[in-house]
Parts: structure tokens; C-alpha cells; sequence
């Protein structure tokens, strides 16, 4: 449980950070993986970059939305103007850790999805060291945020030697511990979306109860309009060899009234295009059936909430 000598720096900006990294140095965030991994050898880094001290990316702010100007279509009877609007959204530092995102009132106003996940988020010790950036960084396929971030749409914001790249959470999750991070570059931020008024949300998941880790988990948003359901995501975490999106469930749901037999349906496609991973903690074919059992629960969970 020693691991091999390295040399550690603890840079104060982000451009040391990236000259660190090009001379071959790993970032240490919260060190809750990589620490660990270090003590079994299983990771054997030379030199370790502790991102702890730059502050420039420890912080929760909110935007205050874009207008965009798409075209204008001119007619000789007709003026047209196609606007999008985005909405605000929520930037969070990549060293900012879980407990901050979990007691932050600003992302618990903004979007009590992403604290409520990072409330369930290991124990105590962990959530005060470990931070969001690493975690989603690390990739585990069992970890809790990106169930949340896959229902949230969210996008990182990486940074590297040649400068920035906006990533969609989707593309950014490639495989177990694996990523779209390329050499030399460390996620700067993560970006979710403020959540409309009267929106439903939940995560819910199974723990293993050593780690914390999902066996499973479901990150769920529902939005009505009237008696019909207009809007529903739903991320799972724990089940397969990286988080999804369960589209299949959503446009089960999305138009409909939300009656039990409804989501229990819908619930029922949780992991339609996705294959169940087995380990000592449950096989497939029961994590697959918790995940069934969870994503109803944690959708009427939403639905209640949704107003």
C-alpha cells in the first residue's frame, strides 16, 4: 500500500498546470481515484500536478444567457427573424469539490439535480476532498455525476496547450476510464443548464455500501405542460461500461399523462441499447433489473416533484 516515488508540484495557475503536464506530470485533483490507484501501483505516475492551489478553477457562477441571430428571412409580404435563445447556465470550476457543489445555494436554486447527486456522492471525508472535476476525469463507470450530467445535457470545457474546446457530456464519456481528454489537457470547467421553473428532478441510486459507488443510478428531469409530460431525461450510471442517455425511456414517457402503468412501461426500456456489466457486487441480469426498479421509482420521485 506504498507507492512508487514520484515528484509532486503544486502549481498556482492553470498555464503551470499545462506546462507541468507537457513535461509529462499527471493532475492531481482531489486525488479520491488517483491516490488510491497509486498505493495498489496500479497507476504510476512520475511527477503529480496538484491542481489544488489554482484558484481560477475552484468557483459556481451563473451566466446570464446568450441570443443568438440565426437568419433573417425577407419576403415581399413577410420580415422573419429566426432567434434562439439559450438558456443560462451554471459554470462550475473543475476543483470545486462535492460538498461545495452539494451545499451551494446557488446550484441548489439553479439545478437541485447536480446537488442532489453530489450529496449522495461517497461519505463525508470524500465529498469535502474530492472534486467534480476529477471525478468526471476519471471516468468510472459507476461514479454518480454523470448520470446527473447526461440528464442535464451538460458540457466541459477543456483546456490544453492550443487553447479551448467545448465538449458535450456524451461525447466526452468514451468507455470505462476512458475519456476524450487527449495528452496535455485537463477539463477546466463543467456547464450545466439553470433548470426551469416547476421542473421535477431526482437521483436515485443503489450503493455498494463499502465504496458508495452505484451499482446503480438514475439522474432524472421531468417537465409538464398542463396534464402532459413535454420534457424528460433520464442518465444512468452503474449499469454499463459508461453513463447513457435512456432515450428510449424518454420518448416513452414524453406526451403522456404520467400514470403508474405509464412509467412502469416506460421504466421497463431503461436498459434497451445498453449492456449490463457483471462483478462481485451483482450480476448482470440483477443490476439490470435494479435498474428497472429504480428509474420508476426515481421518475414518479421527479414527476411528484414537478409542478
Amino acid at each position: 500500500m506504498i507507492p512508487q516515488e514520484f515528484e509532486y508540484a503544486a502549481p498556482q495557475t492553470v498555464n503551470e498546470v499545462l506546462d507541468l503536464l507537457a513535461k509529462g506530470a499527471k493532475p492531481l485533483a482531489g486525488g479520491m481515484s488517483l491516490i488510491p490507484m497509486m498505493k495498489l501501483r496500479l497507476a504510476t505516475p512520475e511527477h503529480l500536478a496538484d491542481l489544488g492551489r489554482v484558484k481560477e478553477l475552484a468557483y459556481i457562477r451563473e451566466d446570464g444567457g446568450e441570443i443568438h441571430r440565426l437568419g433573417v428571412d425577407r419576403g415581399p409580404d413577410d420580415f422573419r427573424t429566426n432567434i434562439a435563445i439559450r438558456e443560462p447556465w451554471l459554470h462550475i470550476g473543475a476543483t470545486t469539490t462535492h460538498y461545495a457543489v452539494e451545499s451551494s445555494a446557488l446550484v441548489r436554486s439553479k439545478c437541485p439535480l447536480l446537488a442532489e447527486t453530489a450529496s449522495q456522492i461517497g461519505d463525508v471525508q470524500v465529498r469535502n476532498r474530492g472534486t467534480i472535476g476529477g471525478s468526471v476525469a476519471h471516468a468510472d463507470p459507476s461514479a454518480d455525476y454523470p448520470a446527473a450530467l447526461q440528464a442535464l445535457g451538460a458540457e466541459l470545457v477543456i483546456r490544453g496547450a492550443n487553447g479551448e474546446r467545448r465538449v458535450a457530456i456524451d461525447e466526452f464519456l468514451v468507455d470505462t476510464f476512458t475519456t476524450s481528454l487527449e495528452p496535455g489537457e485537463i477539463i477546466r470547467e463543467v456547464i450545466v443548464p439553470v433548470e426551469s421553473n416547476g421542473a421535477g428532478v431526482c437521483y436515485q441510486k443503489v450503493a455498494q455500501k463499502a465504496s458508495g459507488f452505484a451499482m446503480v443510478g438514475i439522474g432524472v428531469r421531468i417537465k409538464r405542460e398542463g396534464d402532459k409530460l413535454a420534457m424528460v431525461r433520464i442518465g444512468v450510471t452503474g449499469l454499463s461500461n459508461r453513463a447513457y442517455r435512456a432515450t428510449h425511456v424518454e420518448k416513452a414517457l414524453e406526451g403522456r399523462t404520467g400514470k403508474p402503468a405509464e412509467i412502469e412501461a416506460a421504466a421497463a426500456l431503461v436498459t434497451q441499447g445498453a449492456e449490463a456489466i457483471a462483478d462481485i457486487h451483482a450480476s448482470a441480469t440483477y443490476r439490470a433489473h435494479l435498474a428497472v426498479v429504480h428509474a420508476g421509482r426515481a421518475i414518479a420521485k421527479a414527476l411528484a416533484r414537478a409542478v
